[in-house]
């Protein structure tokens, strides 16, 4: 799931950052260093939000599969 986040928001934020870009009339090579920037840094954030959105509903799953074998396993 960190991956797949890291990719949506990367390329999201890059080209965001080209359409800003071509909108203001920006400088080539300012604007694709800003966009190249903006898909590193979001790419990072996706990638973190998303393994920690992984290891959540993974931890969630878990204890409920755990509760319901406990609530089997006494009756």
């Amino acid at each position: 799931m960190g991956r797949a986040y890291a990719g949506v928001l990367g390329y999201l934020a890059a080209a965001l950052t080209l359409i800003r870009g071509a909108l203001a009339h920006g400088g080539v090579e300012s604007t694709l260093l800003a966009a190249i920037a903006a898909l590193a840094i979001f790419a990072v954030v996706g990638f973190v939000l998303g393994s920690i959105a992984e290891s959540t509903v993974d931890q969630a799953v878990r204890q409920r599969l755990e509760a319901q074998l406990n609530a089997t396993d006494t009756t």
